[in-house]
């Protein structure tokens, strides 16, 4: 008898257990995932509608963001164009897992609903140590005030609607480092009102969990390598399903190059073992003079070219030293395809056996080095060169 009631509270232990390496595993909506040939994402936006052609392409990538503006033109606006767009996707390839965009703060134009919900209470807008609206760089785009618990109840009242549709499969969250780093605010409403936003945004973000958490993926732009983070932006992916890269190789904030990349790449390969989903994107080429660098890499030009290959090259290599299950990588020119040099076009690289890893990236001084079934990887992030080695 004793021997049975043992047995039992072993196995009541056991399932009560939380196992964190598997906690995508439970997530319903998990992207599929293979090391077949290099694990691809996709983020774009075109405010008109896809084509057949540009919908055969998007479908063949397992994890896709439609960025803000997607559809709005022909279908009136972002909820209506992204939902149209996921759906046509759907139809083409049922697995694919689809995004919703939702900039956590910033009231870009476009959404039909948000514009509905200002109308009704102006006052939700942020407003700046002036008493006038505060605003992005671009001097034209507000932000909404997520200290008011009306505002936040209409943003989770909003993405979770969206989240509802059964073409979408969860959200991405952009603009949490504004939010999270005092300086963007402060400039602008002053430290108390900072600090408001900042909490109103973590208790956003635990209710969001709470809400979608169990069923949806939560993707945000969160990890970087900040001075006023941390650990690189981690302790805060216990909201989220994963994260979303940017400007991995390019800041620095008084660091060298490649002590700056060290310090990502450690962040996402923790992430990664972890069993975080992680959406690296990354720029290809030299960016335009108006570009953002690093973030939305818009380009005088991409030439198809050895300089191209080269960079492709380096920037995959930086991915594969750190990827795990669930890692997925976007080279890119340009969110906005009809600005895109290298849209619908696919590379060798993409193509070729890649398998899965015999171990995790070694790493000696600035370089890393990684071996897969068919690759063998070589990274020098200090002198930016890499060799694929396909076997």
């Amino acid at each position: 008898m004793k021997y049975n009631i043992l047995v039992f509270l072993l196995v009541v232990v056991f399932f009560a257990t939380p196992n964190t390496a598997q906690n995508n595993d439970s997530v319903k909506k998990t992207p599929e995932f293979s090391w077949d040939t290099m694990p691809l994402y996709l983020h774009l936006r075109k405010a008109t509608a896809f084509t057949k052609k540009e919908l055969k392409f998007i479908a063949k990538h397992p994890l896709i963001t439609f960025e803000k503006t997607t559809g709005s033109i022909t279908y009136g606006s972002t909820e209506n164009g992204t939902i149209k767009a996921a759906e046509a996707v759907k139809k083409i390839n049922p697995d694919a897992k689809i995004l919703y965009y939702k900039n956590v703060v910033i009231n870009w134009p476009s959404y039909k609903e948000d514009e509905a919900f200002l109308k009704k209470y102006p006052e939700a807008i942020l407003l700046d140590t002036k008493g006038e609206k505060a605003l992005m760089p671009n001097k034209r785009t507000g932000f909404f005030d997520l200290s008011q618990e009306k505002v936040r109840n209409y943003w989770l009242d909003h993405v979770s609607k969206m989240a509802s549709n059964s073409a979408i499969d969860g959200l991405f969250m952009d603009a949490n480092i504004k939010v999270l780093v005092p300086s963007f605010f402060n400039s602008r409403v002053g430290e108390e009102k900072q600090k408001a936003i900042e909490n109103g945004y973590l208790s956003m973000m635990k209710e969001l969990d709470d809400r979608l958490g169990k069923d949806n993926l939560l993707v945000a732009n969160i990890l970087r390598v900040r001075p006023e983070f941390k650990d690189v932006g981690r302790e805060y992916l216990k909201f989220f399903t994963g994260s979303y890269l940017e400007g991995f190789d390019h800041e620095n904030f008084g660091m060298t190059y490649e002590d700056y990349l060290v310090k990502g790449i450690e962040a996402v390969q923790k992430s990664a073992r972890e069993g975080k989903v992680i959406a690296m994107s990354m720029g290809l080429g030299k960016a335009a003079k108006t570009a953002v660098a690093g973030i939305d890499d818009i380009r005088n030009k991409v030439n198809l070219n050895e300089g191209l290959t080269k960079r492709l090259d380096y920037i995959l290599a930086i991915f594969l030293v750190c990827a795990e299950k669930y890692s997925y990588i976007y080279p890119h020119d340009s969110y906005g395809i009809d600005r895109s040099a290298v849209w619908l076009k696919t590379f060798p690289q993409y193509e070729k056996r890649l398998g899965a890893p015999k171990g995790y990236a070694k790493k000696e001084g600035y370089v890393y080095t990684r071996s897969f079934e068919y690759l063998d990887v070589w990274l020098d992030i200090e002198n930016k060169q890499a060799k694929l080695n396909w076997k």
